[in-house]
């Protein structure tokens, strides 16, 4: 950790925020002149920038095309896309910064983790055991790194900033999608033990205890995303979609029953918590109308991803000898078969959150 004095990186710190807001043009107005000091992301492959990179694990992306158009170009970053993900694109919408780096990643310096990270980790879900099958970061362990990184924090700038920043940040949950994709349809384990219906109040009640854990680590602003129609993913549509490649019935509904049921929960604990500000984020119907409606967003194919055939590559699977990869991807609302494009992570982004900043403060 830096060894500058603490005075000297508390005016380096906030100096170094004005710098980022009065820079970064694609910042949303925030109410009342808010601030936001930091912005962390927690959950899957959706706000991964790259901590898969630094873990043993199957589910990576840091080789090409991943990252073909990031930055200036063919940079392989372990985002699961072809350019950001939402938890950049949000970290900007804020007015923190344009690039939300992983937690992992061994070259952060100390005003990179100021300004917050993901802790999230490609694969993971509420389920624990959606994280143990594929060999990634689970949700309690990327509570544990969070725990970490308060204590980094108060060694670096001491307590009152740390308590300050922690507080009025803005801290993003996004998964769902591999515990009903993966473990749940993919995998007959849990489908032994619970029906749909049993198997998602699993995952809310494991959303609520997260959700809570979080609130007593001095977290206030917490915006969570439901899961999207992720039954009419291209993956989804070849294992379950038959011949015609419809979208999964059985993952949609799953999807709309557990997001039901994640917006009641967050309902109650905005209510025991009075002064945090637990917001739901709806990604499932603007997905479904980017899907029903491309050309209105500026697609053009739905129904399978850039990447090689579109139809199952995903993570090793879409490599540099993927055959048939799209020359353009902004065509495309998928980069692979699971991930959307950055152009559609951007138009889905707005949908979900633009309505919703003002519920943070």
């Amino acid at each position: 950790m830096n060894t500058l004095s603490q005075p000297n990186v508390v005016l380096l710190w906030f100096s170094a925020m004005a710098i980022i807001f009065e820079q970064n043009g694609s910042a949303a107005s925030l109410p009342n002149n808010e601030t936001i000091p930091a912005v962390f992301a927690f959950g899957d492959s959706i706000v991964d920038p790259g901590n898969n990179n630094y873990i043993s694990t199957l589910i990576k992306c840091n080789f090409p095309p991943y990252g073909r158009d990031f930055a200036e170009g063919n940079r392989p970053t372990g985002r699961f896309s072809n350019g950001l993900v939402p938890s950049d694109i949000i970290a900007a919408k804020f007015g923190v910064k344009k690039l939300l780096p992983a937690y992992l990643d061994p070259n952060l310096h100390l005003q990179d983790l100021l300004t917050g990270v993901s802790f999230a980790s490609g694969g993971a879900g509420y389920d624990p055991l959606t994280a143990e099958l594929v060999s990634v970061i689970s949700l309690s362990d990327q509570l544990n790194m969070f725990k970490e990184y308060i204590r980094k924090i108060k060694d670096a700038v001491g307590e009152r900033t740390t308590t300050i920043t922690i507080s009025k940040s803005i801290y993003i949950v996004c998964m769902g999608s591999d515990d009903i994709a993966n473990t749940y349809i993919q995998t007959p384990i849990r489908r032994t033990q619970y029906d749909i219906p049993s198997y998602t109040d699993l995952m809310a009640a494991q959303a609520s205890n997260f959700l809570q854990e979080l609130y007593g680590l001095g977290a206030r602003r917490i915006g969570v995303f439901g899961i999207t129609a992720i039954g009419c993913m291209p993956s989804q549509r070849t294992i379950d979609g038959g011949i015609l490649r419809a979208c999964s019935y059985n993952a949609n509904v799953a999807a709309i029953l557990f997001n039901s049921k994640l917006s009641s929960l967050m309902d109650a604990l905005n209510e025991k918590f009075p002064e945090a500000r637990l917001v739901y984020l709806d990604a499932y119907n603007p997905l479904l109308s980017m899907l029903q409606n491309p050309t209105r967003y500026g697609f053009e194919v739905t129904e399978k991803g850039c990447c090689g055939t579109g139809n199952i590559e995903v993570g090793i699977l879409c490599n540099p000898y993927s055959v048939n990869t799209c020359s353009n991807a902004s065509n495309y609302i998928f980069w692979d078969s699971y991930h959307p494009t950055e152009k559609a992570y951007n138009a889905l982004s707005s949908l979900v959150l633009d309505d919703k900043i003002k519920n943070f403060f």
